[in-house]
């Protein structure tokens, strides 16, 4: 997909042109999209709290389709050997009350591969809305930060050089 196509809903549609960006971003699995520099360049010129919490939400709505394909496998398949069952309660275990959360918000947060995250969740039948939620907050935290960035890298940038 080509950036100047995010770029041009970003300028025909404002903040629903943000959040249908960072929305196609994320649910490209495995195609590395840059809605990220679209968050950050709009940051220059919106405002970037409301920038970054329209793309964390789309950002996270995205990032279901990997959960659905997850889903998908589990309903897909005929039978699972054993070897399969074993290694998904492996990772059942990983994803416990306690922990579950936090690699989902950990991976969501940062530029580690998140669709990788959706897709085993939704293979193990992990509760939809805690993913979401777990999701949505690590997405917020960091299109907001990355919003900033752009707005406060202008403002350097400004200073510097003119």
């Amino acid at each position: 997909m080509d950036a100047s196509f995010l770029v041009g809903l970003v300028v025909t549609l404002g903040y629903l042109g943000i959040f249908l960006a960072s929305l196609i971003g994320s649910a490209t699995i495995f195609l590395p999209v840059p809605s990220f520099l679209i968050v950050t360049a709009a940051g220059t010129t919106m405002n970037p709290l409301a920038v970054g919490v329209v793309a964390g939400l789309g950002s996270a709505i995205g990032e279901l389709v990997g959960y659905g394909i997850g889903r998908g496998i589990v309903y897909g398949k005929g039978k699972v050997t054993k070897k399969q069952h074993k290694y998904a309660k492996t990772v059942a275990r990983w994803f416990s009350e306690k922990k579950g959360p936090v690699i989902i918000f950990l991976f969501a947060l940062t530029p580690l591969p998140d669709d990788i995250v959706g897709i085993v969740c939704g293979t193990i039948k992990y509760d939809l809305r805690k993913f979401f939620f777990a999701t949505l907050a690590g997405k917020v935290i960091l299109h907001v930060a990355l919003a900033y960035a752009g707005l406060y890298g202008l403002e350097i940038l400004k200073t510097v050089f003119f």
